[in-house]
């Protein structure tokens, strides 16, 4: 009688203790995690490319994650990184005008290079979308956006233009910015000004902020969104104990993630979404449903 009283006590306390625990301890692991395609299904064609997005939309994966940079004559186009030579033709096309900064050239120029061959020949041709072109492929799949503001302190005034664009292009309407749109960045300063300009648009921090410091972050960010190899089971419990300014609790999408048992080791950490360049791997690492 003795052990089955011990055992009962035990059960029911465990039971509560089960029902105090943060969110997403409970449910680590008991669900997949949303999966977002990084700069496209980036495994499978150039990164950040029209073609990128058709992949992922071949794979069923239905949010995808791009990167914003500005021309020289303040045209928004999607690119990685702030130099045109690693993903296209720009050395051969303009052999003159190294370091080949994208600040350095119109979009008209850009327009022109070859942001596939890099990749393979199969994709010989395809190029640098500009902003406008990329939403409208994402919007034509039914597609969601993680769009990264990249190297603001580069390109001043960049938020502003970007979320008018998003506005032009009809990203700024109740359903897209209740379940379709997120914008993010490693700058906190740009993640609070576009937070201030438009307070609806969900917003989220590349990094990994001390625990300490997230109350600040839960006045101008949904998310924080860090590196998969800096995080833990506590850090993401940390995170979803403050609330957002849309109300809801902080969220982490954390990147990049591209083979099974990492994605399955950051789902068990209870992580909202994963990054990667893989997305049909990552997927296939949870349970269907």
């Amino acid at each position: 009688m003795h052990a089955r009283a011990v055992a009962a006590t035990t059960t029911a306390l465990l039971g509560a203790a089960a029902l105090l625990l943060p969110a997403s301890a409970a449910r680590a692991g008991a669900e997949r995690p949303t999966i977002i395609a990084h700069r496209g299904a980036s495994a499978y064609a150039p990164e950040n490319t029209l073609a990128a997005v058709d992949e992922a939309a071949e794979l069923g994966v239905s949010w995808v994650e791009n990167d914003v940079q500005r021309t020289k004559d303040g045209e928004l186009v999607v690119l990685h990184d702030d130099n045109l030579k690693r993903t296209t033709d720009v050395e051969e096309v303009f052999p003159d005008r190294a370091p080949w900064k994208v600040k350095d050239f119109t979009a008209a120029e850009i327009a022109h290079l070859d942001a596939g061959s890099w990749f393979g020949p199969a994709y010989a041709g395809e190029r640098v979308p500009t902003l406008e072109q990329f939403m409208d492929r994402v919007e034509l799949h039914h597609q969601k956006l993680l769009l990264e503001i990249k190297n603001p302190d580069l390109y001043p005034g960049i938020e502003r233009q970007t979320l008018k664009v998003l506005g032009n292009e009809g990203w700024l309407d109740p359903d897209h910015l209740a379940r379709r749109l997120i914008v993010q960045s490693f700058s906190a300063d740009s993640m609070r000004t576009v937070h201030e300009l438009k307070p609806a648009v969900k917003t989220g921090f590349l990094g990994t902020p001390a625990v300490a410091d997230l109350s600040w972050y839960a006045t101008f960010v949904d998310q924080i969104n860090p590196s998969h190899s800096s995080i833990s089971t506590d850090y993401v419990a940390s995170v979803h104990e403050f609330e957002g300014p849309q109300g809801g609790p902080l969220e982490v999408f954390t990147w990049t993630v591209n083979d099974a048992d990492t994605a399955r080791l950051v789902g068990r950490y209870g992580v909202d979404g994963i990054i990667t360049n893989s997305p049909d791997v990552v997927r296939d690492a949870f349970p269907k449903g």
